[in-house]
């Protein structure tokens, strides 16, 4: 976009690298659904966008659940009777057992081997597990190490905390003309993996960025939150406000060389699921898309049958879905800056064809009073039979072209389907014509009084 305030042309920027360098700067902190690493993160994001950080006490009752007490971790190693540290955190945060109690003892090898996690079938990496609302201990180790454990003393030191505490979000809200609000949200809790957790903190991060100081017809909520209990507290927190949200996706594993999966709102047909099913099928680019399942990311929380909010996720190769995930192998090098890029286009393509089609319409000024409805419709002012084309300019218009009967089609289409039942998207996906095409049609016949917005 060249102009700050101009929606009508798409111009993407080069935020790729930048993208990568954040999650670069993010990866060695060790986070957690609470504590310091939670909030030295949000911290990081602060300096490029106005996020407001909301502190919520443990114990706090939030619809089933409470939240729980802080957890923050200094130290974590095993030495064996030697002296040698053989598992340290400190040369990667995902050796502990992620909320892992305090503890200083010694152990034998069996007790040992009771908190230690691997993964057999890939025997280099280092697994990422957590134990958030049972308090235990443990440690994470690539399973060739774990099979070349002796009989020994092993002297066992975590220096953890769990206290009362808080948990820790940031949110950032975008005003625009409209209080119809877009939410985007991604997850801040999960240490050192790229793809899985810092794609998406960098990819909102960037695209709130892009979008300060837009002039924006929806209001765009941005929520930094820990899996799971931070959008059940957030939602809980908000219950009142939730009537506003018309749409949203939540954003994760985004920087992998996978192909674009978009996981479906509970419902399916959303304003959401159109737009990101059409700028998928436009792109020319491989895509999958899968319908809604009750497991994943925050997109459960959302999309609960007391909220069923339309709730989507555009993601590259879906979580659990790639054999990286939850491990030591989610790193620097399986993440690549023209990914991230990729991705970014794809969330900005959604922000525009809301803009620009849903948050109120850019086809005449006539459209503009109709900002407060969320999807633009139009009712053909002569629908008793075909009005005369010709004498209006548009036969013509649309004849002149050598491709003949088939550039006269989004013409027919849109005065066909303007029923006040079908948007200009409904009409571009049941005629599959490109919506650009159904867009410039639609625009002509405003201009020539034979359909109006409703």
């Amino acid at each position: 976009m060249n102009n700050k305030n101009d929606f009508h042309k798409i111009d993407f920027p080069d935020y790729g690298g930048k993208m990568y360098e954040l999650v670069r700067e993010l990866f060695p902190i060790c986070r957690s659904i609470t504590g310091n690493g939670v909030r030295e993160t949000l911290e990081i994001i602060k300096k490029h966008i106005p996020i407001k950080i909301h502190e919520v006490p443990s114990g706090t009752k939030v619809f089933d659940w409470i939240i729980p007490k802080e957890w923050n971790i200094k130290d974590a190693y095993v030495k064996n009777s030697k002296g040698d540290k053989i598992i340290d955190f400190k040369k990667s945060n995902l050796h502990i057992l992620n909320y892992s109690s305090p503890i200083n003892k010694k152990v034998t090898l069996s007790e040992l081997k009771e908190h230690l996690y691997t993964l057999p079938e890939y025997p280099n990496w280092i697994p990422y597990r957590t134990s958030y609302y049972k308090e235990n201990w443990g440690f994470c180790i690539p399973h060739e190490q774990f099979k070349k454990l002796t009989e020994d003393e092993y002297e066992v030191v975590i220096s953890s905390t769990l206290d009362k505490g808080h948990l820790t979000y940031g949110e950032l809200l975008l005003r625009g003309e409209s209080q119809n609000e877009i939410l985007f949200s991604c997850y801040i809790c999960h240490p050192s993996m790229c793809n899985d957790n810092l794609s998406g903190v960098s990819l909102l991060t960037f695209l709130a960025k892009y979008l300060l100081n837009k002039k924006l017809k929806f209001s765009y909520r941005f929520l930094f939150i820990p899996e799971t209990i931070g959008a059940i507290t957030w939602l809980s927190i908000n219950e009142k406000k939730i009537d506003r949200i018309k749409g949203g996706l939540v954003a994760t594993c985004l920087g992998d060389s996978g192909h674009i999966t978009y996981k479906k709102t509970r419902d399916g047909n959303s304003m959401i699921d159109k737009i990101v099913e059409n700028i998928l099928k436009e792109s020319g680019e491989k895509y999958e898309i899968i319908d809604f399942f009750p497991a994943g990311s925050d997109e459960r929380q959302f999309s609960s049958p007391g909220f069923n909010l339309p709730i989507g996720s555009i993601t590259r190769t879906l979580y659990g879905k790639f054999p990286e995930y939850h491990t030591s192998a989610d790193n620097l090098d399986f993440v690549h800056p023209k990914n991230f890029q990729s991705t970014f286009e794809k969330y900005l393509s959604v922000i525009f064809e809301l803009e620009e089609h849903f948050g109120g319409s850019s086809l005449s000024k006539s459209t503009q009073k109709h900002t407060k409805k969320t999807e633009l419709m139009f009712k053909n002012i002569y629908p008793k039979c075909e009005p005369n084309l010709g004498k209006r300019g548009l036969y013509d218009m649309i004849g002149a072209k050598k491709d003949g009967m088939k550039d006269k089609m989004p013409i027919f289409w849109v005065l066909n389907f303007s029923d006040g039942e079908n948007s200009l998207l409904d009409i571009s996906q049941r005629s599959k014509i490109e919506l650009s095409d159904i867009k410039l049609a639609a625009k002509r016949l405003v201009e020539s009084g034979l359909i109006q917005p409703i």
